[in-house]
């Protein structure tokens, strides 16, 4: 029998996964990457990754730090990786698969981040509904905007950001920490984030009120959770199983469970119709690879 199981283990198809350090959505694992299921966190993207994965049997899971930059170079070169912290773009869409995993949460609208001492000279002109406008943002030459290399914010934002040069920093797998680090350091008067990821950032420094993060009316950065892989064969036999993973988690008896599993009581009422309305038509329908 052992020797039945380590044969398997070693015929076992193996989903190599993008990681990066962009708490708390998804989280290194004591300064690295995960090195199993086991080790993922418990966020939004980790804590998806964590249920969905362990209900893929026959596939085995690495994690591999990797940039943006890396995981197109590998991708374009043959090499076969996965992942879930990639937005669909146009120029993506030609060297990935990408499918759908959940539908957008509270958690992933981006907001304009700014330091605390520079808060009034941003909110300058700020709307009564308390969300700037980042279009009247970029035209304003007294800002300065930085931005990660090769990070991709959603159709909106990135169309903006097409008609505008805007610096572009070439960063690792740590990219948020080294961003927000720099926004404190005063190297430039905003940059564009996560709230979420900003409050775990500070809580790790120990400088809760040093970052302030500001709506924008932009800010929602992805109609859907989106997963891709390598536009190669074994990319494209990767994100029919990933596909495929959800739609069964989305037809089986056990939703609440897996979805208190993921979400704890982070969740609120919005979050959980729009996330069961999803899911219900996951269940009807079939593949949605592109």
């Amino acid at each position: 029998m052992l020797a039945l199981l380590t044969t398997v283990a070693a015929h076992a198809d193996t989903i190599r996964w993008v990681a990066q350090d962009v708490p708390p959505h998804f989280s290194f694992h004591q300064g690295h990457a995960p090195r199993s299921i086991a080790e993922l966190g418990r966020g939004e993207v980790d804590g998806f990754m964590r249920v969905l994965l362990a209900r893929m049997p026959g596939f085995r899971h690495e994690f591999v730090e990797a940039s943006t930059a890396r995981y197109e170079a590998l991708s374009r070169s043959g090499e076969t990786l996965c992942s879930t912290l990639h937005v669909r773009t146009p120029a993506r869409a030609g060297w990935l698969y990408f499918s759908h995993l959940y539908p957008p949460l509270v958690s992933r609208e981006i907001h304009v981040i700014v330091r605390r001492e520079a808060l009034a000279a941003l909110s300058q002109g700020r709307p009564q509904d308390g969300r700037l406008v980042l279009a009247e943002l970029l035209q304003r030459p007294d800002l300065r905007l930085l931005l990660a290399r090769d990070r991709a914010f959603g159709p909106q934002i990135d169309a903006l950001l097409a008609n505008q040069v805007v610096p572009r920093l070439a960063v690792g797998a740590q990219l948020s920490s080294q961003l927000l680090d720099m926004l404190r350091a005063g190297r430039m008067d905003y940059t564009l984030e996560y709230p979420a990821v900003v409050k775990e950032h500070l809580a790790r420094i120990g400088d809760a009120d040093a970052l302030v993060a500001l709506p924008v009316a932009e800010g929602q950065s992805t109609p859907l959770a989106t997963v891709s892989c390598s536009r190669t064969p074994t990319g494209r036999r990767h994100i029919e199983a990933i596909d495929a993973a959800v739609r069964a988690l989305a037809r089986g008896p056990d939703r609440d469970a897996w979805v208190r599993e993921w979400r704890g009581s982070r969740a609120g009422p919005q979050d959980m119709k729009r996330l069961n309305a999803y899911m219900d038509e996951r269940a009807r329908g079939g593949p949605r690879i592109e």
